[in-house]
């Protein structure tokens, strides 16, 4: 992988050669300026400057330059490129054979011109559009995440601190920033001198990965050898859906104008902007955990020999890599669904981006404030795998105590009704893989659709981990299930602005966005609620929402085993809910209902009890453990649960509160075999009720129904 790493001797050089050496006390002076009379003033950014007065603000339509956007109030955030980083960048392209010359004359092609000065300026600049609290000062972004607002030319950005020393900061790891020259104020923004012009190499994984394969070159070659030979490439070559992204630039995808209105009373709109916006974007994405070459050699495999490939599969026999109950050829055909090879390398990868900052949310969990989130109880998500015919759940875990973030660790909880949710204990054959989020070796800014991260043990679907996943309650946000939102950053955007808080879902009528969701006739409109910094009281703070006579199907994630499990559905009840039959089954045409129809406005005690329920009858407050466990039980006799414990926010949890409640919906056989789907339909006339919606739960008999241990309330 590309990677350029500055020693701090040769830092100082260049500042001293480069710097500006402002008196960072005197910036009061620069109230005055905007960023664009900044750069005016500095002649060591001229060449940077007529750069943005030759970039369109938008290449597909005759719009205003960059310049002209950033003479404007507004809260940009701008990666000031100094006149010897360009001269730098032009003497790159002449080594790698683009230009003869390190000159802007030396381009004979006005488009390859139009598109070097594009990548220049359009990859330094973050239009935070009317909040200030999206400019970027470096002194107070997290370090080595992905910014939540996206570049002119659409990448994210990351903010790298240096392992050497503490006052070096670099983008993207190999662009550094200048220690001095850097968080200089304006009126529109923060500006930050860069000594090396910003260019992703904007190609997808697929490429990527051929560019190993050309090379040989060591760090992730038996990844990209085995994912050749299985035929995957093709798939990894997906970057966008060109046919949406047209669509939305003629207007085609409309934006749910005034969606208030529509909704029956919903308050939620972001202040000034009325609308649901459309995603801009349907971009493809992908996640790859990957064994590093190192790890094979230390395994006596070497991935440059010619019958690696048959080396690998000795070895996953050998060390039982796979699910003994599949099967598992082992001929040539390494692109057969059934071959060992694939089924093992599907399961390392995920349809969908993941930043490292993203691989698990913590945002609305007891302990951990809504303002400025920490990492207080566990967090987790469960992920459907790729491949053909294949349908696995990868679990990815955090918590305080696991010091790191894991693939399959099934530790042990203190989750009794008096315990605090924190891990105490994980045996050492569930301690899981670690992921290297933090290390030099993952990749996660120079593919466009897809970041590796590099493993430190084997990943494989196991009848180990099958089992352990079987065992556990697997909880899943709705906008878990569609990869779609996790790669457009649709799901929890860090971001207050509105199109990232109110997302209107395109009707399928219009162009099917979700491929696990069908919205099934023209009076539904579906919205993401972000809730960025809201204090909601929402599993992942998030939450989605159904208006209209809305009838609206999705398809479920797989259980892990062949079994009796319970799927629930949790509602937090208010008057703008409506009443909703819910479907379920493995028929999409043909779901049966199941179940009454659920009043999404009554609190638990009301639907427990009618009218006359009182919550002071089924909280725990004052009650010692046998009293809750009884109350608990006689509502599960009735198709109900409190909210579990773990989420609504710093000093509160969803148990407790007397609007939400799980309802079970389903209590039957299940097999991985089969893809079920849930159904919600509206029962009333009026269009002005909501379907409410945030997580769904597979819930084995072995927990809901264990004489030894009750089910744990978080």
């Amino acid at each position: 992988m590309r990677k350029l790493f500055f020693s701090f001797t040769a830092l100082l050089l260049m500042v001293c050669a480069c710097s500006e050496q402002i008196d960072t006390s005197e910036r009061y002076v620069f109230q005055y300026h905007t960023i664009a009379s900044y750069l005016e003033a500095h002649p060591v950014y001229s060449e940077y400057v007529d750069l943005l007065k030759k970039v369109k603000i938008n290449p597909y339509k005759e719009t205003s330059t960059v310049y002209q956007l950033l003479t404007a109030r507004g809260n940009y955030t701008v990666f000031a490129i100094t006149n010897d980083a360009i001269e730098d960048y032009l003497q790159d392209l002449v080594d790698g054979g683009l230009i003869s010359e390190p000159s802007w004359d030396a381009f004979t092609d006005s488009a390859k011109l139009d598109s070097i000065r594009a990548v220049i300026v359009r990859n330094s600049v973050i239009d935070g559009f009317d909040r200030e609290d999206q400019r970027y000062s470096i002194n107070m972004v997290d370090k080595n995440t992905e910014l939540s607002l996206p570049t002119l030319s659409d990448h994210r950005l990351t903010i790298n601190d240096s392992k050497n020393s503490p006052d070096s900061f670099f983008v993207n790891n190999i662009c550094p920033i200048d220690p001095i020259n850097h968080d200089i104020p304006v009126i529109n923004g923060y500006i930050h001198q860069l000594h090396k012009v910003i260019a992703p190499l904007d190609e997808s994984c697929a490429r990527y990965l051929q560019n190993i394969l050309d090379n040989k070159t060591e760090g992730y070659l038996m990844m990209a050898r085995v994912i050749q030979a299985c035929n995957l490439l093709d798939m990894l070559s997906m970057v966008r859906d060109d046919v949406y992204e047209q669509k939305y630039l003629r207007g085609e995808i409309p934006d749910m104008k005034d969606y208030q209105a529509k909704s029956g009373g919903d308050k939620s709109a972001t202040p000034g902007d009325p609308d649901a916006h459309a995603p801009e974007h349907r971009k493809y994405g992908y996640t790859i955990f990957a064994e590093t070459d190192e790890y094979w050699r230390s395994q006596g495999i070497d991935p440059a020999a010619p019958d690696a490939l048959q080396q690998l599969i000795d070895w996953l026999q050998k060390n039982k890599m796979y699910f003994s109950e599949e099967v598992n050829k082992t001929d040539d055909n390494y692109a057969s669904p059934e071959h060992i090879l694939y089924r093992w390398v599907t399961y390392h990868i995920l349809p969908m981006r993941i930043p490292a900052n993203k691989l698990v949310y913590n945002c609305n969990e007891i302990g951990s404030p809504y303002t400025r989130p920490v990492l207080s109880l566990p967090v987790y998500e469960w992920y459907c795998t790729v491949g053909e015919g294949l349908r696995r759940l990868l679990k990815i875990y955090e918590s305080k105590e696991s010091q790191g973030v894991y693939l399959n660790r099934f530790p042990v909880l203190d989750n009794s009704l008096s315990g605090s949710g924190h891990e105490v204990s994980c045996d050492p054959h569930k301690t899981g893989i670690l992921i290297g989020r933090e290390s030099d070796k993952a990749v996660l800014n120079d593919i466009t659709n897809a970041c590796i991260y590099p493993l430190d043990g084997p990943l494989a679907y196991t009848d180990a981990v099958r089992d352990e996943l079987a065992k556990e309650r697997i909880r899943f946000d709705l906008f878990a299930m569609f990869p779609e939102a996790i790669s457009n950053n649709l799901r929890r955007a860090d971001s207050a602005e509105g199109k990232y808080q109110h997302v209107y879902v395109p009707q399928d009528q219009t162009y099917k966005y979700f491929e696990n969701c069908s919205i099934l006739n023209e009076e539904t409109h579906f919205i993401h609620y972000n809730g960025y910094r809201t204090d909601w009281p929402n599993y992942c703070q998030d939450e989605d929402k159904v208006f209209g006579k809305y009838d609206i199907m999705f398809t479920l994630p797989p259980v892990p085993k062949r079994g009796t499990y319970e799927l629930r559905y949790k509602v937090l009840a208010t008057a703008a809910r409506g009443i909703t039959q819910v479907y379920f089954g493995s028929d999409p045409g043909n779901l049966p209902a199941a179940g009454i129809p659920v009043n999404m406005a009554e609190g638990i005690a009301i639907t427990y009890a009618g009218e006359g329920g009182s919550w002071g009858d089924l909280t725990d407050t004052g009650r010692d453990e046998d009293e809750i466990i009884e109350i608990d039980h006689k509502l599960r006799n009735h198709g109900l649960m409190k909210a579990g414990r773990h989420e609504f926010g710093e000093n509160k949890t969803a148990r407790d509160d007397e609007r939400q409640k799980r309802h079970i919906l389903v209590r039957q056989t299940l097999d991985p075999k089969y893809t079920y789907y849930i159904r919600f339909k509206s029962v009333l006339d009026t269009d002005k009720k909501e379907l409410y919606l945030d997580y769904f739960e597979w819930c084995p008999k072995e927990i809901y129904d264990n004489p030894s241990k009750p089910e744990d309330v978080w």
